[in-house]
């Protein structure tokens, strides 16, 4: 019902920066060491058929110095999230800690 009514009559400017803030501040907030700076990146993924990209950018982002978090998502409709096409990986393990 809130998508349909900000879909129907929009958002002013304030709304948006506070729906924004909201949402950032609702779950664990991660920080990362200050030797990291610089090198944190991330690749999001709104999903869809065939979407392999994370698979295959992550691991080539952290060979080159990178710091990729890949917070992932699960369960997107029928394709499935990024922990989903891990875990299809026998002996892949995706309960990581956050120092993992």
């Amino acid at each position: 019902a809130m998508l349909m009514a900000i879909w129907q009559k929009g958002m002013v400017p304030e709304e948006v920066e506070t729906l924004t803030r909201e949402m950032m501040s609702s779950g664990e907030v991660m920080s990362w060491p200050k030797e990291w700076a610089g090198l944190v990146v991330d690749k999001h993924s709104t999903g869809g058929v065939g979407d392999k990209v994370s698979l295959v950018l992550a691991p080539a982002l952290a060979a080159c110095g990178c710091k990729v978090p890949m917070i992932s998502g699960r369960g997107l409709a029928h394709t499935g999230g990024t922990l989903d096409k891990l875990e299809s990986i026998p002996g892949f393990n995706i309960h990581q800690s956050a120092a993992q």
